[in-house]
């Protein structure tokens, strides 16, 4: 029967084993399509309940197909032998030893994502932890896995680089006894990380970090000294802080005191609720002088000098006691600036100007937006001419040539850029 790869996650209780097949059989992968192999297995006396040819590629992808358990490791191990990425989220798995019984026969995998599983119902023994030595980087989101068994991966992943723990509801965090040298990014974003004595041991545990995403917890303020800080995260080069509580600007500056910073991500705080888009960045550019990325966004040398003059001038008519040390830093570096002048940029909408007719002078307002035709119309009863008996010209005090004639009925007048003051002849035309 042909095989619908939409229908896998609808039986219940199926292995590994049978899962690779029916999805990488001849049947379904006729073809092999970008890097993998194809891998020939002869036939045994027993029989072999498989095809003796599967198509697969070195990028194994078997989410959401209601895996229950491994299958025979024989089997796995002659297939999968050079696969290197396995993605199972979203299966049915609740046995640790039944994942290893799957990546113990994976013998080059590096990348293993078992989110979305239900392992938090089985301990993790570290004899079956010893089976993911090679992996370096995992994802555990959305497994709800617990602390304990974090460590017990911890000890036995030695090149473990790469973390993912979101979406497990910590509200706090179990500090090994040993710490992880290799570890360089974590992500445990969407938990309930409130305190920063708890976020303190994720630097304790890592001392290598170099990327930490804590986007979508609740942390409200960052409690330690700036010397602290500094020996907590010494190489810690990007941080996320998307959507946490921070709602004071101490809480940003204290971000300076991580040596090796360089990028920060801070949308969707309460501290930036009442700013403007342009104040928001400018001001956290001016606080943060080592970062050279913020919200994704690289920061131009231009673009940080813009924002450390907007923050001084924005400072300006602070009360002393309310100005910030940053303040005093960016005047020594620019000098105190004065506020930049209003400009109305603005088109003129109307002018006073003075018509000449004969030898009688009268001031009078017109609108700028009407055209030659609408201000003679507005002239007739000025000097008593009719529109089609008026010769018109303007004087532009500024123009070398004397009075233009304006010809052009359909000419509009602010393309004439009239201001208050300027002249206007009127004479009969002559018979």
């Amino acid at each position: 029967m042909e095989f619908q790869e939409g229908n896998m996650d609808q039986p219940s209780g199926r292995s590994f084993m049978q899962v690779l097949c029916e999805k990488y059989s001849p049947e379904n992968f006729p073809y092999r399509r970008g890097p993998g192999m194809g891998v020939h297995v002869p036939a045994t006396p027993q029989g072999s309940p498989m095809k003796d040819r599967l198509n697969l590629p070195s990028v194994l992808v078997l989410n959401s197909c209601g895996i229950t358990c491994a299958g025979e490791e024989n089997e796995i191990a002659a297939f999968c032998a050079h696969v290197s990425e396995l993605d199972l989220s979203d299966n049915k798995l609740d046995s640790w030893h039944e994942v290893s019984k799957i990546v113990s026969n994976v013998p080059h995998l590096e990348f293993l994502n078992l989110s979305s599983n239900p392992l938090n119902l089985s301990v993790l023994e570290r004899t079956c932890a010893g089976s993911f030595a090679g992996v370096r980087k995992l994802v555990l989101n959305n497994s709800k896995t617990s602390w304990e068994t974090v460590h017990t991966i911890l000890q036995e992943l030695p090149d473990l680089e790469e973390l993912f723990l979101c979406l497990n509801d910590y509200e706090t965090v179990s500090c090994s006894s040993v710490c992880c040298q290799s570890l360089k990014l974590l992500h445990i974003t969407d938990n309930n990380l409130q305190d920063w004595t708890e976020i303190r041991k994720l630097g304790i545990m890592f001392p290598s970090l170099d990327t930490l995403v804590l986007a979508n917890n609740h942390l409200t303020t960052i409690e330690e000294s700036n010397e602290s800080l500094a020996r907590l995260f010494p190489n810690l080069r990007s941080i996320s802080l998307h959507r946490s509580g921070l709602h004071c600007w101490e809480d940003i500056d204290k971000l300076n005191s991580f040596p090796k910073l360089e990028e920060v991500r801070l949308l969707g705080i309460p501290l930036l609720q009442s700013y403007t888009t342009e104040e928001r960045r400018k001001l956290l550019i001016a606080r943060l002088p080592s970062i050279i990325k913020l919200n994704g966004s690289v920061i131009t040398d231009g673009e940080r000098e813009d924002s450390e003059r907007f923050f001084i001038r924005y400072y300006l008519d602070f009360p002393p006691e309310e100005v910030p040390f940053r303040y005093h830093e960016l005047v020594t570096k620019y000098g105190k600036l004065e506020p930049l002048a209003v400009v109305d940029l603005r088109p003129r909408s109307s002018a006073k100007v003075e018509v000449h007719f004969k030898d009688k002078v009268e001031e009078i307002s017109i609108r700028l937006d009407q055209t030659v035709a609408e201000l003679k119309k507005q002239l007739k009863t000025v000097v008593h001419l009719s529109t089609s008996n008026m010769l018109l010209y303007y004087f532009d005090h500024e123009a070398p040539f004397g009075p233009e004639e304006m010809k052009y009925n359909s000419r509009a007048l602010h393309s004439y850029g009239i201001q208050d003051g300027d002249k206007f002849f009127v004479e009969p035309k002559s018979k």
